[in-house]
């Protein structure tokens, strides 16, 4: 295992995070407390020391059972966990973004780990409606009293944490050194903004479901029988469900064509990818239901992929550069800008 610096901060974490929604089996996507406590023991045996839940995973079961795991090597470890989802759906001000919110949440949060501070706290959500100077100046007055270390933001769009990082270092106060964003290889609309702020203002990248919710991992077949196919839905969840369109399906198949080439499994191969995207790293947050899911995840750390099969994967899906960047980047409107010295400079 690896360990890479986390954005502008001075903490090393592995380079695969362990996430911690599968702690617990209320949601119907996770495992009971013996075979989770396998799993952690396995992750942290490998070198593994970052960790990520959230106050909502399996109703607070995640973090509860993280909490008795901790505890006899707390220092060493790196907790993250997320506030802003909603825990009492009557109460309007029990979700969202707001200092209420934030501060209840964390002070729950910290009980249930039966810890004093948790190292990274995160946005969950983006709630389009607190002003964004509250969250950071309430974010900042959490790290002040000594609960949080660092602050991250997860599924926000990247011109709101742009200013949201803006106004903290205009008033001296902790900016985000991390985000947390929907990325693998059938979902990569992150690459057209987020790589470049993260770059910018020196961010890292953690990456959910870099499995796609299972669809990864070579369990779902193209060609197979759609009575099997719906099963495997069914019991994937509502995430899956999204995923899991004719288009990814195929993508899946071309991964797990490659993958049986080189002899990975497609899990390993999917998330090596990951790992390997150029100077901007990326960290898998993965999540295994079992002792074995984890181990096959744990031997992507071992791959090294060379140019071809990196351009081969990225060829399966690979995403269409938006506006303005299709613009900005045209040979016609390079020509436009610099005139006839154009080719001789080199595009974003």
């Amino acid at each position: 295992m690896r360990y890479l610096q986390l954005g502008h901060s001075g903490l090393k974490v592995s380079e695969l995070c362990l996430g911690a929604m599968t702690f617990g089996e209320e949601f119907g996507i996770g495992a009971d407390e013996a075979e989770c406590r396998k799993v952690f023991d396995a992750y942290v045996r490998a070198g593994g020391n970052f960790i990520d839940t959230a106050n909502i995973y399996n109703r607070g079961t995640s973090e509860r059972m993280l909490g008795k795991f901790i505890r006899e090597d707390r220092e060493r470890l790196i907790i993250a966990t997320k506030y802003t989802l909603s825990t009492r759906p009557d109460d309007p001000n029990a979700g969202g973004n707001h200092r209420k919110n934030l501060v209840s949440s964390l002070d729950a949060s910290l009980e249930r780990l039966a810890t004093d501070y948790v190292d990274l706290y995160w946005m969950h959500g983006w709630d389009q409606s607190t002003p964004v100077a509250e969250v950071m100046r309430a974010l900042d007055d959490q790290v002040r009293a000594g609960k949080i270390l660092h602050v991250g933001v997860s599924n926000a769009p990247a011109w709101w944490v742009a200013m949201a990082n803006s106004i903290a270092a205009e008033r001296g106060w902790t900016p985000f050194t991390a985000l947390q964003l929907h990325y693998n290889l059938v979902e990569r609309s992150i690459e057209a903004d987020f790589p470049a702020l993260a770059a910018a203002q020196q961010m890292a990248i953690t990456a959910w479901s870099p499995l796609a919710s299972g669809l990864l991992t070579g369990k779902f077949d193209a060609d197979s029988d759609p009575g099997q196919r719906q099963g495997a839905r069914l019991a994937a969840g509502p995430m899956s469900e999204r995923m899991l369109t004719e288009v990814n399906l195929r993508v899946a198949a071309g991964l797990s064509a490659i993958a049986a080439e080189q002899d990975y499994s497609p899990a390993q191969l999917a998330l090596a990818w990951i790992l390997q995207r150029g100077q901007q790293a990326v960290l898998p947050i993965i999540g295994a239901r079992s002792l074995s899911q984890l181990e096959d995840n744990l031997g992507a750390t071992s791959l090294r992929l060379d140019a071809e099969t990196i351009a081969r994967l990225d060829a399966l899906k690979a995403p269409a550069e938006t506006y303005p960047l299709s613009l900005l980047n045209g040979e016609f409107f390079r020509l436009m800008m610099f005139g006839e010295h154009h080719a001789d400079l080199t595009a974003r």
